[in-house]
């Protein structure tokens, strides 16, 4: 099993996507709300080298033969933190011809040494998920060090000087972000930026905390209308998993919950997996009504039903 590789996962952006994690699970600089690999335990603005760069070179290196679509900074935390992207995304080029596309929540973007790393990647999707400061701090909960203005700043100066893909993602909030004068103010800011695109999705899975809650996909439909050219939902993403490739991991995870109730890190150890493909499969499984949900002792568990 990879420590700092994971996948081809399925992913309706990206295809196979590859994933590489760079930070312990729960390292960010946010604790959103909705964030499906629950509470941040280590809310920091701290850069470093949270992994060894050559041992997650050599892993990519094993990985390759996988054939992904995309090589993905992403994983369990915030990958901007680690303060080597650019000798990172600089040696997977050198191996591979697969491009790099690096998820991020924005949140350092205000620093031009993070953007300048960020250049050497092929597609860039950042995130914004409110329109000011009060709704940033109730949504996504920032380190100290980061403000909405800040935030947005460095989101506006990076389409400026990225020359690669740059797709914005926005989630949507039923009782938050959904409500029209505040989704008014958050399409003002991304007009602001001007990405190449805007995604939107929603909770989809169980989040961090019970009062984030989705909205349906009809409303995220009539909130993309007003985007010009309209936005994209991204919530729905049924289907994905139904290849054959990925057929065997999916009954794989409903075979073990037939045998037990898990959690996801239960799933994660049980199986071999990295927790961010556990969370793929459980929540299409989910989706397809196939499993049952229940908490104890603020644990989440899932079964077979």
């Amino acid at each position: 099993m990879s420590k700092y590789i994971f996948g081809p996962v399925p992913s309706r952006r990206l295809g196979r996507s590859l994933g590489v994690d760079l930070v312990p699970l729960k390292t960010c600089s946010y604790d959103c709300i909705y964030c499906q690999l629950g509470r941040t335990t280590r809310k920091t603005t701290e850069r470093k080298e949270w992994v060894p760069l050559e041992s997650v070179l050599e892993e990519l290196e094993e990985n390759l033969a996988s054939e992904p679509d995309y090589i993905t900074l992403s994983g369990s935390g915030e990958p901007t933190l680690y303060s080597r992207c650019d000798e990172l995304i600089d040696r997977i080029k050198a191996m591979t011809n697969v491009p790099v596309a690096v998820l991020t929540n924005g949140s350092l973007l205000w620093q031009e040494a993070v953007r300048k790393q960020l250049l050497h990647a092929d597609l860039v999707i950042p995130s914004l998920d409110a329109g000011d400061e009060a709704m940033f701090r109730l949504v996504n909960r920032p380190h100290e060090d980061v403000s909405f203005e800040r935030t947005l700043s460095g989101l506006v100066d990076l389409r400026r000087e990225f020359r690669g893909g740059y797709w914005l993602e926005v989630f949507v909030l039923g009782a938050h972000t959904a409500i029209k004068a505040d989704f008014s103010q958050l399409v003002k800011c991304i007009d602001l930026i001007g990405p190449d695109c805007v995604q939107l999705n929603t909770v989809t899975r169980p989040p961090a905390e019970s009062f984030a809650i989705g909205i349906s996909r009809e409303r995220l439909t009539e909130l993309a209308r007003m985007f010009n050219p309209p936005a994209e939902v991204i919530a729905d993403f049924r289907g994905v998993h139904e290849k054959a490739e990925f057929t065997a991991s999916r009954e794989d995870v409903l075979g073990l919950l037939r045998r037990r109730p898990c959690s996801m890190d239960d799933i994660a150890i049980g199986l071999g997996m990295h927790r961010n493909e556990v969370v793929k499969y459980v929540e299409h499984l989910s989706a397809d009504g196939l499993l049952l949900q229940t908490r104890t002792e603020g644990r989440l568990y899932y079964r077979a039903v």
